[in-house]
């Protein structure tokens, strides 16, 4: 009876804590630089560095670099983009570079609606 007990505490709790120890360990040792991680206090950053000698890694947080220790990393959210990859989107973002800039277009309709009420004040005046 009591080892049966065991047996069944054994297969709801060890062993699943035991198989995500170990989906963790691996996706940890899968990390490499240009990998982009959340840390368990919520940083987002890039992975710059990684020093396996003293389980260490080194983000860059929008130019800023920190260093953590390998097991504060949460999440790896995508990662590292090919060079391969890379070059398909120049592509795309060349062609998107022939279009107007959407904040070009803005800065016409303002100059417009400017010119407009320019105009119209300049007549009211004129009626006056």
């Amino acid at each position: 009876m009591i080892v049966a007990l065991f047996a069944l505490m054994y297969f709801l709790m060890i062993r699943p804590q035991r198989k995500q120890q170990q989906k963790r360990r691996e996706q940890l040792s899968k990390i490499k630089p240009g990998d982009s991680v959340v840390t368990i206090g919520r940083l987002h950053g890039v992975v710059d560095e990684i020093n396996e000698a003293e389980k260490t890694v080194t983000l860059d947080c929008d130019g800023i670099y920190l260093v953590f220790d390998l097991s504060a990393v949460a999440q790896i959210k995508q990662p590292g983009i090919a060079p391969a990859t890379a070059t398909t989107d120049t592509k795309t973002n060349s062609a998107k570079t022939d279009e107007a800039p959407a904040s070009d277009a803005a800065d016409d309709k303002s100059a417009a609606s400017d010119q407009a009420s320019d105009s119209a004040a300049d007549q009211n005046k004129e009626s006056k």
